[in-house]
């Protein structure tokens, strides 16, 4: 009994060390960002740590809610991503309008490539079971599909910008935005009904937001916009994974400029200059650092088993973490820069990426245990 007594208090003592070291090394790290490389630097990697925080430590996100509602008629997880989106609009989509040349929209086209990327995505994000910020935050958490599907989630995401001149020329219309008090009424009647819709195709006993996800939608909201107010642009994930290859293949002296997204001054600019000065990428780091710290703080929470999974099922894997980041790239965003950053700052392609997406979730679905990354039905 001493002894059991003893090891419960080195462990409670020695989970205490572990949990002030988690808090005191992101304090350093954003403090030593802001003082060397500028305050709204330290800021959004602050930011980024929050949304990693928020999405592991509440257990919240973008994929398993659909699936929930597609496979299990339960619309509490889309009502609260649709909550925080109304928040978010209510904030943002005004305050665009009177700052146009502070703060900017996660605007984009409508196109032929823009929906069947969104459709892609969609079924891409369901075999791996993560977005774009998902499979950060499961590669940060230690969760070993999320670790795998990273690396090429970042490569395809390269790929799909070098060449997203030529796709978006196949045909696609101007941009359409969702401006002033006119706009925002429109994003809030439209949020409002799609959340009537899935609340009355919702099972019954399912329909009421659990208490996480009202925090979770509470707390994405506040974050969304701080990002925007901070970087002066939306919330954003798949540019910045993209960014990461693009240095990696110009350090190697591989010509840029044969692309004409990368040959834009902008993006040679970006490819350039430091990762820890683009906003993007500083809140993809604290995403997963966020994602990693909240894994690390529970008892035993980095230490996932490596599934038994067939061949094809890694296959599979690392085959839809590469269509994630090229088909997102052609979709102008993932679930955060299309679909939850898209429709609060009044983009209507966001709308249209929300419809693509989720058709192509039910492919994705469908085709998890078929690749053998779960038991048949």
């Amino acid at each position: 009994m001493m002894n059991t007594a003893i090891l419960e208090r080195q462990a409670a003592s020695g989970g205490i060390a572990r949990r002030s070291a988690l808090i005191l090394a992101a304090l350093a790290a954003v403090a030593a960002l802001a003082l060397f490389g500028g305050a709204r630097y330290g800021f959004m990697l602050a930011i980024g740590l929050g949304f990693g925080i928020a999405l592991e430590g509440l257990r919240f996100g973008f994929a398993g809610p659909w699936r929930a509602m597609i496979v299990r008629r339960e619309p509490a997880g889309i009502l609260a991503q649709l909550l925080a989106i109304a928040l978010v609009s209510i904030v943002a989509i005004p305050a665009i309008s009177s700052h146009p040349g502070e703060l900017t929209g996660a605007q984009a086209p409508i196109g032929f490539a823009m929906v069947g990327g969104a459709f892609v995505f969609g079924a891409a994000m369901q075999v791996v079971m993560g977005c774009g910020s998902g499979t950060l935050v499961n590669a940060g958490s230690g969760n070993p599909i999320g670790l795998l599907a990273l690396p090429f989630f970042a490569i395809g995401s390269f790929f799909g910008a070098y060449g997203l001149i030529w796709w978006t020329n196949l045909g696609a219309l101007p941009i359409l935005t969702l401006r002033g008090t006119s706009g925002l009424t429109v994003t809030l009647v439209l949020l409002a009904l799609v959340a009537a819709t899935v609340f009355f195709l919702g099972k019954r006993g399912s329909r009421s937001l659990p208490r996480r996800y009202i925090i979770a939608a509470l707390v994405l909201a506040a974050l969304a916009i701080a990002n925007l107010l901070v970087a002066g642009q939306p919330w954003g994930v798949v540019y910045g994974l993209g960014l990461w290859v693009a240095k990696g293949v110009n350090g190697m002296g591989f010509d840029l400029t044969q692309s004409a997204f990368y040959a834009a001054p902008g993006s040679i600019t970006r490819v350039k200059e430091s990762l820890l000065t683009d906003y993007t990428s500083l809140t993809d780091i604290g995403l997963i650092a966020g994602a990693f710290g909240v894994a690390a703080w529970r008892q035993g929470g980095l230490s996932q088993k490596l599934p038994s999974y067939p061949a094809r099922a890694w296959a599979a894997t690392i085959i839809a973490g590469f269509l994630l980041g090229y088909s997102s790239r052609l979709a102008f965003g993932c679930n955060v820069g299309a679909f939850f950053s898209g429709i609060s700052t009044g983009s209507l392609h966001g709308w249209v990426w929300f419809a693509a997406a989720f058709a192509g979730a039910y492919l994705g679905i469908w085709l998890r245990p078929r690749l053998g990354l779960e038991a048949r039905a």
